[in-house]
């Protein structure tokens, strides 16, 4: 499976294309509520046409805005994912300059311009993590920490009990047998590393 990518910040992008004036504007997000958001931050009610689309996942939905149907919405969305991209949103949003674009110009222009603006963005790579847990003693703490950082694995929650501490972690998928079997060996087989969501 070739490897996805978000925004790591904003961005935006202009051109014009016989005479209308095209915009984009492109975003990270998590979830389906910060996309609307970003799309009613970034609208402009003056514009003839505010078209959006994102991808989060397996959940998208694109919008039209008055355009004829599939040729403003589906295009950005189809822009998305030829850019291997994830978890963004993209606006579109057209000043109508007088001249008609037919809708093959109209899926072209707001197609190119969403690719155009997500090319211009950074782009970091999406790591699909599980969320996993591992117990440990109080002496392997220090070890296990430093074993978590060179695979990546992150710790988000530790707890303690008189036996030692217990890690909830996030770790890049790929790296989870390597990190399973080198904890293993750290603790001689005494701690496991749990998979939480498996898929």
């Amino acid at each position: 499976m070739s490897p996805l990518f978000t925004l790591e910040a904003p961005c935006s992008y202009r051109e014009e294309i016989r005479k209308s004036r095209f915009i984009a504007h492109a975003a990270p997000v998590a979830s389906a509520d910060d996309a609307l958001a970003f799309f009613s931050r970034h609208a402009d009610a003056a514009a003839t046409h505010n078209c959006w689309a994102y991808r989060i996942g397996a959940s998208y939905r694109f919008n039209d805005d008055g355009e004829p149907g599939g040729t403003a919405g589906r295009p950005i969305l189809q822009a998305i994912d030829g850019q291997a991209c994830d978890r963004v949103a993209v606006l579109v949003v057209r000043w109508f300059g007088g001249t008609l674009l037919g809708a093959g110009g109209l899926v072209r222009a707001y197609g190119s311009c969403a690719a155009n603006c997500l090319r211009q963005g950074r782009r970091v790579p999406l790591l699909d993590l599980a969320q996993a847990e591992i117990a440990c003693t109080f002496a392997e703490l220090p070890l296990f920490k430093a074993r978590l950082r060179d695979h990546g694995a992150e710790v988000v929650q530790e707890r303690f009990d008189e036996q030692g501490a217990r890690l909830a972690l996030k770790v890049p998928r790929p790296n989870l047998e390597e990190l399973r079997r080198v904890l293993a060996d750290l603790s001689r087989g005494r701690s496991m590393l749990e998979v939480l969501d498996e898929p």
